[in-house]
């Protein structure tokens, strides 16, 4: 993930084929329209066929959305920021992550498009199925309405400032992740699993370079 310059402007081109090109693309609201019915369904079909009680819907929904901050952790420090050596998985980290920093504020690349989004959707709920059985049908809209709120606050920070103050620490944390040292800040919607594996920037001591925050405001 080191680059000589990090372009604020443009995007990467992953591929020679224009239609494949557009297979990389995609809106935010795309995503959450192909997901939320799904989770509605998951959960009403798990309460009324399944005849699990709405408190345990909920107790296992909302674990699987924390469950989520820790996959997110996981594949954010070892997948996403591989380190190989072997010039076809540096190809393919680029694809996946790679060009995100090389241009951050590429807006059609900070969701995963709808093609491997299904995909790898779809090989998650079969290996959650392996070992959670019917229990996959609430615990797995709970995972991805996880991700789709850790995709919208990345979304979110790229492509505005903070809309509140409270939110702000957040922003500077994925930030200092894209600006200052890729090896820390690998949670993006919380900061939580960087404090438990020591990743976390700790922003009280980071200075805050006044000139350089001027250059990633965004336009009002």
């Amino acid at each position: 993930m080191k680059f000589e310059k990090i372009k604020n402007k443009g995007q990467a081109k992953l591929f020679e084929s224009r239609y494949l090109e557009m297979l990389t693309k995609t809106h935010p609201l795309v995503i959450w329209g192909m997901y939320l019915p799904l989770i509605g369904y998951s959960l009403y079909y798990s309460h009324s066929a399944l005849g699990f009680s709405v408190g345990r819907i909920a107790l296992v929904f909302f674990g699987a959305m924390f469950f989520w901050s820790f996959f997110e952790y996981i594949m954010h420090r070892w997948i996403f920021h591989m380190v190989t050596e072997s010039p076809r998985m540096t190809r393919f980290i680029y694809v996946l992550h790679g060009n995100h920093h090389e241009y951050p504020r590429d807006k059609q690349r900070l969701f995963m498009p709808p093609v491997p989004s299904l995909i790898l959707a779809s090989l998650i709920f079969g290996g959650i199925y392996i070992f959670l059985r019917e229990t996959t049908f609430m615990f797995f809209p709970g995972f991805l309405l996880g991700y789709l709120m850790y995709g919208s606050m990345h979304y979110a920070i790229h492509a505005w400032n903070p809309p509140f103050r409270f939110l702000k620490p957040l922003w500077r944390n994925h930030h200092l992740h894209h600006y200052k040292s890729d090896d820390k800040g690998f949670g993006v919607s919380s900061a939580f699993w960087d404090r438990v594996f020591g990743t976390f920037f700790d922003l009280e001591k980071e200075k805050e370079d006044k000139d350089k925050v001027k250059t990633l405001m965004f336009d009002k």
